[in-house]
């Protein structure tokens, strides 16, 4: 049954990452929409700045709690966005968790050397794109030869003032927040987001899952969204 017009029944608004675009959050969609409103940003990730004038433009039109999630750089998104007054909790995907004055950059500066790199190819023109043949392996080791493909070949150009742009107030200084770790990810190290997490005082699970879990495993996904969402609604009563 469908309660997502109760007032307490939080919103989810989900928010992809670089790369890709809202589409892939669509098995997530699926698992959620009969117990939740759910909205999707379509952030340009041009910007950080913009990716979080986005994401506000969706908050500002909610009227419930607002369970906010972040996937990738997403989770840089909602870090700097979250800190909106509808914004309840946050939700982490394999996510950047970056703190006042950090960005994308900055902690990929501090990321393991030894393990795999992503195969982010040069520059062009300000913006960022995965080595296509590549892809699969790095970025949807778990997702089909097809979709990863079709990924791959639709991917979103990613601006270097996204990775560049840093946090002015973390949300989740002030917000609780839950952190899907992704143990079998090629983009984001496990230990990095495990020690991101970690300072963020997040609650953390852990799925043997790619960097494109979201879209690999969206009963995972959903599972942790609708966790944190039970427990906003409990502490709402």
């Amino acid at each position: 049954m469908n309660d997502s017009g109760n007032s307490d029944t939080p919103t989810v608004v989900l928010v992809h990452g670089g790369f890709v675009d809202g589409s892939g959050w669509k098995g997530v969609y699926d698992h959620l929409k009969d117990g939740h409103s759910v909205a999707i940003v379509q952030n340009p990730t041009i910007s950080l700045e913009g990716d979080a004038a986005a994401t506000n433009l969706i908050l500002d039109a909610q009227d419930e709690p607002v369970i906010l999630v972040g996937h990738s750089y997403g989770g840089a998104v909602i870090t700097e966005a979250g800190t909106h007054p509808n914004v309840a909790a946050l939700v982490y995907i394999a996510g950047f968790v970056p703190d006042t004055g950090e960005s994308v950059n900055t902690l990929i500066g501090g990321f393991p050397t030894d393990g795999p790199q992503p195969p982010i190819l040069p520059p062009q023109d300000g913006f960022l794109l995965l080595d296509r043949e590549k892809f699969h392996s790095s970025f949807a080791g778990d997702v089909s030869d097809e979709e990863a493909a079709f990924m791959a070949d639709s991917q979103v150009p990613w601006g270097v003032d996204a990775l560049g742009g840093t946090i002015s107030e973390p949300a989740w200084r002030s917000k609780p927040s839950w952190y899907l770790v992704t143990t079998e990810d090629r983009m984001i190290p496990p230990p990095a987001q495990r020690q991101m997490s970690a300072r963020a005082g997040s609650t953390v699970v852990e799925a043997g899952g790619s960097h494109a879990i979201y879209v690999s495993q969206p009963e995972a996904v959903a599972e942790l969204i609708e966790k944190a969402a039970s427990e906003v609604r409990a502490t709402v009563h």
